[in-house]
Formats: C-alpha cells, sequence, structure tokens
C-alpha cells in the first residue's frame, strides 16, 4: 500500500509502528516523505498514493476520490499557525503592517493558509500583496534575510522562532479558538475511496496506540527524518501535535472541519465543500 506523510515528528512517531510491520494485518507500507504542499498535490491529482496526510483546507478538491479517516491527522487547541515578522517589526504596530506586504506561506492549499486567508480579511485593512509559497524550513530564514516581509510557519517553528530574531505577530490557532470555541484542524489523513475505510482506520489507531505505549520505540526514526532537530523540540511537537484528536476526531473534531469548511466556502475560498461526504 502507497502511503504518503511528512517527515516531520508528529507524523513519523504516528506511522512509525505501521511502516515497521508492527501492526498485525496491516499491508506492508510504500513510503513517500514529503512536505504538505507536496502531498496536497498528489492527493489532487489522479494516480495519488492509497493513504495520505494532507490538509484539511485541501480536502474540498478531494473527497470525490478520498475519504476522511477519523484518527491519525493532526487537531488541537494551542498549536496552531503563527504570523512571524522580522525583529525589526513590532508586534504593537499590530496587523495592519502587512497590508500590501510579501508574505511567505508553506502551501496555496494549507489550512495554515486558509486560516491566514481568513484571519488577514478581518484583520489587514487593504489586504495582503504577494503571497510566496516555500519549503516550511525555508520561510523563517526567508522573514529573517528580508526575502520576504512575514512568514506563516507551522509545526516546530512554535518553539524554535526567537533563535531566529523573529517577531510573533499573531497566532492563528488563539484567533480560531476566540473566534470559533473550536479546536483547530491542521492536518487530515485521508484514503482512497475504494480501501475499506474500517481496516484503513484500525491500522492507523493500532499505529497510534503502539506510539503511545512505546514512546521510545520510534524516537531514532523521528530523528532520522526530523532535519536536525533537536530530541526535545521533537519530543514537544509530538507532545503537541499527537493529542486526543489524533487517536479519534469525535464530536469536537469533526465540527471543528465543518466549521472551517464551511465558513471558507462562504467566503469563497475553497469550492462548495461536500460536507457530507465527511462522515
Amino acid at each position: 500500500m502507497q502511503i504518503a506523510f511528512s517527515p516531520c515528528p508528529n507524523d513519523t512517531f504516528v506511522f512509525h509502528a505501521w511502516v515497521h510491520g508492527l501492526i498485525p494485518g496491516a499491508p506492508k507500507l510504500d513510503v513517500t516523505y514529503a512536505d504538505i504542499d507536496i502531498t496536497n498535490g498528489l492527493a489532487a491529482g489522479p494516480d495519488g498514493p492509497d493513504v495520505l496526510k494532507i490538509s484539511y483546507a485541501a480536502l474540498p478538491w478531494v473527497l470525490d476520490r478520498y475519504a476522511l479517516v477519523p484518527c491519525g491527522g493532526a487537531l488541537g487547541r494551542g498549536c496552531g499557525p503563527l504570523v512571524l515578522t522580522s525583529g525589526g517589526q513590532s508586534a504593537a504596530a499590530g496587523a495592519s503592517q502587512l497590508t500590501g506586504k510579501r508574505v511567505a506561506v508553506p502551501s496555496e492549499r494549507s489550512t495554515a493558509y486558509l486560516l491566514f486567508r481568513l484571519w488577514a480579511a478581518q484583520q489587514v485593512p487593504g489586504g495582503v500583496g504577494e503571497i510566496a509559497v516555500m519549503p516550511f524550513h525555508r520561510i523563517m530564514p526567508a522573514v529573517q534575510e528580508g526575502a520576504v516581509d512575514a512568514g506563516l510557519v507551522i509545526h516546530e517553528a512554535r518553539f524554535t522562532y526567537p533563535s531566529y530574531g523573529l517577531t510573533m505577530l499573531a497566532d492563528l490557532g488563539s484567533w480560531w479558538e476566540a473566534d470559533t470555541g473550536l479546536p483547530i484542524p491542521l492536518g487530515a489523513i485521508v484514503a482512497r475511496r475504494s480501501l475499506d475505510p474500517d481496516a484503513v482506520a484500525s491500522w492507523v489507531r493500532a499505529s497510534v496506540d503502539y506510539a503511545w505505549a512505546h514512546p521510545e520505540a520510534s524516537l531514532s526514526y523521528v530523528l532520522e527524518h526530523a532535519q536536525e532537530m533537536s530530541l526535545d523540540v521533537a519530543k514537544a511537537h509530538i507532545g503537541l501535535y499527537v493529542n486526543e484528536f489524533t487517536a479519534n476526531l469525535g464530536e469536537d473534531g469533526y465540527g471543528a472541519v465543518e466549521a472551517l469548511l464551511a465558513r471558507a466556502s462562504r467566503e469563497g475560498l475553497v469550492p462548495g465543500a461536500a460536507l457530507g461526504r465527511l462522515r
């Protein structure tokens, strides 16, 4: 079975057991490691892998071929994307400093970018200027070097941005939670509709359960793919993004996804979301 997910610690932690043949009855995996912008594109194409980790924001483009798996993904509270500026900028100046500016984002179909667009529509008078899509690990250096005026960051950047001398202009997760009362839907696991959805969910959930029961077993695998990340940062990353919603979306999780896509659809930011196909 073909699968694609990011090399980030939360994904490698979650899928370690399945990748290494530790889940009884689960098929052997052929793994593609790729940033979210790439996996979003793979899911949108005609010949994508059987199972993928994609952005929740990309779901409206793929629900005709892929079903949402109710576990293994990334949702939560206090874990949303950040808008960063250089140290010379002042957070006190507010979001208006982004009017007409160049902003780096990790993917045009990422949940982070969708949240940014919803936030900017409220907070940035006149709108931002150019959007530059780049791999997420290049965004903070680009802000630091002045190649862009601001950057939208995800994952472990929540922990490491001060080391680049950057300033947090906005926490989009906090904004979303205050605005809706719901957790932030970030990354989804999807599987081809031709597969048995219950079987795929059972294998993913078993891999999550194994990861929690044997947290040290995956460390070497996690660090191998963690792009020179320190052990402490990798563990903090896992602790933040692997939570109760990873084991089961539940009503709050589904509610968050439905709220995000319905709101984005009303704003014309995504195709009419087929919300009835989410469950």
